[in-house]
């Protein structure tokens, strides 16, 4: 672990990316306490306030300080998306796994029923899904890990398909072991370092989508502050007060980024011919 941490941080966009979720990481523990204000704190007289001493980022159409509401909103976007990548990714892994350790039909079928429902646009397939079970946030993060799993799935086997011929899992069918565990304990732990990566860089995607279905209206519902439907709620306003828009725009941006840099430094760290 530490020799990986090493590697990480000695390539430029890993520590770009670790720094910049470190930030996002305090936000969304200590966003609460640093808030000068409640979320739904109104003020009628300071109605689309200019950002100044009182409200560092404006006020919105109530009046509402917008850094508390950004600041309280990190908690229903950051860790709504992360928990959706990784249900997506657990699903999509499994299935991978097992369509390579299965082969034969098993896997054609897997794969062929993959490949119809990767036809479908990802942010398409998550709007069918999340207006089918009829909006809020639950059904969007249910939409998203749906919507990511034949990609992981796809992902996983190809690494999956390699380890299959190892000598380590022919051993483990010689002694009899059964095909699940070869598969969580042998295959699994092996084809973890693909994975991880392809799930850092899924986290980003996941944080706009989850903007995304908020904005639509399928996402977060008011008085929520998630970041999608805080530019929802500003789209209307955007003369008057831009700042509606463009702050939590760019903090779904900025999350965006971190996630991409710290997947793009962790496929350098975790490939052993980077090392130099």
């Amino acid at each position: 672990m530490t020799d990986l941490l090493r590697r990480l941080f000695r390539t430029r966009q890993g520590a770009f990316g670790v720094s910049i979720l470190m930030i996002v990481t305090l936000i969304c523990l200590l966003g609460p306490a640093l808030a000068p204000y409640s979320p739904d704190r109104m003020d009628f007289l300071g109605r689309f306030a200019a950002p100044g001493v009182r409200h560092w980022l404006g006020a919105d159409q109530f009046g509402r300080d917008e850094l508390s509401r950004l600041l309280y909103g990190a908690r229903d976007t950051v860790p709504a998306a992360l928990l959706a990548t990784l249900a997506g990714t657990l699903v999509g892994a499994v299935l991978g796994t097992l369509s390579a350790y299965a082969g034969g039909s098993w896997d054609e079928a897997i794969m062929r029923t993959i490949d119809a429902v990767m036809a479908i646009p990802g942010l398409l397939l998550a709007l069918l899904i999340a207006s089918t079970l009829g909006g809020g946030e639950q059904s969007a993060l249910l939409a998203i890990a749906i919507a990511f799993a034949p990609g992981m799935a796809r992902i996983t086997r190809s690494v999956a398909l390699a380890a299959r011929q190892e000598e380590y899992v022919a051993a483990a069918i010689a002694r009899g072991e059964s095909g699940v565990r070869i598969v969580f304990a042998e295959m699994l732990p092996n084809v973890i370092a693909p994975v991880i990566v392809e799930t850092t860089i899924r986290v980003s995607f996941a944080v706009m989508l989850l903007a995304t279905l908020s904005f639509l209206g399928l996402g977060a519902q008011p008085p929520s502050s998630e970041w999608g439907l805080l530019v929802s709620d500003g789209r209307t306003y955007l003369h008057d007060a831009p700042w509606l828009v463009l702050v939590p725009g760019a903090a779904i941006a900025i999350s965006a980024i971190g996630f991409n840099l710290l997947g793009d430094g962790l496929r350098d760290a975790l490939n052993p011919r980077d090392e130099r």
